[in-house]
């Protein structure tokens, strides 16, 4: 599954430290790290998880892989259409 998540400047810098270190990629880094600390944190719980797959369709010229992408670039629009906004209107 593929969400954004904020993780603390200093959390970031030790999970990038360690996936140079020990040659592996981020993402299984901190998939690791979250396994590890739920299981620590609940032991007495089965974590297990049922992914149910949806097929969503497709739409012509839209990839799925990329839309994180695609609502980046359109909050930063949004940003920068309201940061003229407000420089036009004096604030």
């Amino acid at each position: 599954m593929r969400t954004t998540l904020t993780i603390d400047d200093d959390l970031a810098g030790i999970l990038r430290r360690k996936s140079r270190e020990l040659d592996k990629p981020f993402k299984e880094l901190v998939n690791t790290a979250l396994r590890k600390g739920l299981t620590e944190s609940f032991p007495e719980k089965h974590l297990n998880v049922v992914v149910r797959p949806h097929d969503f369709g497709s739409s012509p010229g839209i990839d799925m892989d990329r839309l994180n992408q695609l609502v980046d670039e359109l909050e930063v629009e949004d940003y920068v259409k309201k940061a003229v906004q407000d420089a036009a209107a004096g604030h």
